[in-house]
Formats: C-alpha cells, structure tokens, sequence
C-alpha cells in the first residue's frame, strides 16, 4: 500500500511539473523576441546606437538618359494644427477608430475614416501649393510623460505617453532612374510598411528605415540612439510602380509595387512619381520613445508605416510630372 501511495505521488508530480515547464514554455513563446516585456513596450533590443549601424551601401544608380531626375517638394507644414485621429482611411475606411492607435496628419485638414472624394476634394489644407492630398502615419511617443490631450488618451490599446512632435517633416515626389513617371490617378490610395511587422511571418513589407540627422548614410529598422544635438530620423518612402488600373488595390497593396533595386518597374506596371515622407524629432539622448501599433505589435520600430491618398488636381499632378521628367528640382 506505501508503495502505491509512493507511485501516485510521483505520477501527479511529473503530471504538475510536467504542466508548469509546457505553460513556460508556452509563455516564452508568446512572449516571441520580446520576452520580459510584460507591458507590451519596447525591450533595450529594439534600441540601437547609431554608430553601430553599418554604412549604407552605394546609392541607387543614377538616371539615365530615359529616366527622370527631378524632385518635387510639397510643402504642407509639419501638422501645426494638431490633426490626429485613430482612422485609416486607407486600411479601414468608414470606420471610425479602426486603426487602434494615432496617426498624425499633414496636407488635407479633414481627413478621417468617413473621408470621401467629394469631401477631400472641398477641405482645406497645410499645403501652401493647395495640394488637397492627405499624408500620414503613426505617432511617435515619450512613455516616461503621461499625455494629457485629447488625441494622447483616445487611442488606448497601450498606446500611452505624451506625443512628440515632428520638428520637420518633408513631403518630396522623385522620378526613377530608367524610365520617365506618368501621372498618378486622382484619389489614389497607397501605403508602405508592415503595421503588423512583429508578428508577420517575413519582413517583406518592411520598410521601416530610422536614422539620424548626423548620420544620413547609416539606416536602422530599430529605435536608434542618436549622439546629443542631432535630431531622431524616419523615412517612408511609397511604392511607385501603378497597375494603370486601379486606384484602391484589394490589399491595399496589390496595385501599387515597389521597382526593383536597379529601379525596373514589374511586369505590365508604369513609373509614378515617387513618394517620400521625411520626419525628424527632438529627442532626448538616452530617451526610450514607442511608436504607436496594435497591442500585439509591441511598439516594434519595424511596424512603421504611413499611408497617402492623393488629391492633388490633374493640373497639380502635371506640374510634378513635368518637373520630374524634366529634372528640374522644384517647390510648391
């Protein structure tokens, strides 16, 4: 009889120890590559000093005699007037905080998930040229403050902490180094990035690039750590080949490609310009910032992503067109 007794007690201690090692492990796997970070933020490997960021290789090659070399800059501000919603008008329009965090606005001044063309097309806007178009993305935010505004608690889902401002941004729309650009559509929609980067199973969609002021030839996909007086960087830059057919792809996606690396669009798509969001920051040396996701993306730096819905007149398009193709470097 003790030996029986014995041997039960030994079974129900491996059946417990057995349960308590699976739900570790379980837990650890959760936890994925962020592991310890109980409260969703970014972890000390999300971070990264910049001076140990590798030297970006050579750049693109340079037009040739059928490409475009022109630039336009679109002045629109840096969202001086406090334009923040949780809407993706993109992702999940009519859809009133479908996005689950705070995106910052520039360009069009009305912009929200309930958007349409005909509203768009009335609004006012930031851009000194009168581009209607709306640019956007995810805030960025200081989670040792707590934010006290509005638009710094709305958005929840741990998204918490007092928003940094963008002490510059720059909207710019560039040619392509084998081919001359042709008009984008009126009301075309794009995005680039993986908002859902953590727990994708690739990084294709990837186009998350951090850096700073004093570094522009060093570019992250983490959090980077910038030495004392140069200013937190983040480019996002568009997709810039078009179907010629649609102007809101099935996954948001699917009509507009990115060239390849010598700048070819792919099969049976055409050159538009390309579009590049430059946003700098005043941040802190030594700062932990977050930017805004979805809870289960834990504020990963590779889940940047910004979205643009062109609103620009035909006449407005034909001038950026024009500038491009001619490789002239232009302002509006």
């Amino acid at each position: 009889m003790g030996n029986e007794r014995r041997l039960l007690t030994l079974a129900i201690c491996l059946v417990l120890g057995g349960g308590l090692i699976a739900a570790v492990l379980g837990a650890s796997r959760a936890a994925g590559p962020h592991a310890g970070a109980a409260d969703g933020r970014p972890v000390a490997s999300d971070y990264v000093d910049i001076r140990d960021v590798l030297r970006l290789p050579a750049a693109a090659p340079a037009p040739g005699s059928e490409g475009s070399a022109g630039s336009m800059v679109v002045d629109c501000g840096r969202n001086e007037q406090g334009h923040y919603n949780e809407d993706n008008l993109v992702v999940s329009p009519g859809l009133l905080g479908g996005a689950h965090h705070t995106h910052a606005y520039v360009g069009n001044l009305s912009t929200d998930a309930l958007s349409t063309e005909a509203s768009l097309d009335a609004a006012a806007t930031s851009c000194a040229g009168g581009d209607r178009s709306t640019y956007y993305w995810p805030v960025l935010r200081r989670p040792d403050r707590p934010g006290t505004r509005p638009h710094e608690d709305s958005a929840g889902h741990g998204n918490v902490g007092e928003i940094v401002p963008e002490s510059s941004v720059l909207v710019e729309f560039r040619g392509n180094p084998v081919s001359k650009v042709v008009p984008m559509p009126r009301f075309l929609r794009a995005m680039t990035g993986d908002a859902v980067a953590y727990t994708a199973a690739d990084e294709s969609d990837v186009r998350a690039r951090w850096g700073c002021s004093g570094s522009p030839d060093r570019a992250t996909t983490r959090y980077p750590r910038c030495p004392a007086g140069e200013r937190v960087t983040r480019t996002l830059v568009f997709p810039s080949c078009w179907n010629g057919l649609d102007t809101v792809g099935v996954t948001h996606r699917s009509h507009l490609l990115f060239t390849a690396a010598n700048g070819v669009c792919p099969k049976d798509t055409f050159p538009v310009p390309e579009l590049r969001v430059s946003l700098a920051y005043e941040i802190p040396p030594g700062l932990n910032v977050a930017l805004d996701s979805f809870p289960e993306q834990r504020h990963s730096p590779k889940t940047d992503h910004a979205m643009f819905v062109n609103a620009m007149t035909d006449r407005q398009m034909a001038a950026v067109v024009d500038c491009i193709n001619e490789g002239r470097v232009c302002r509006t």
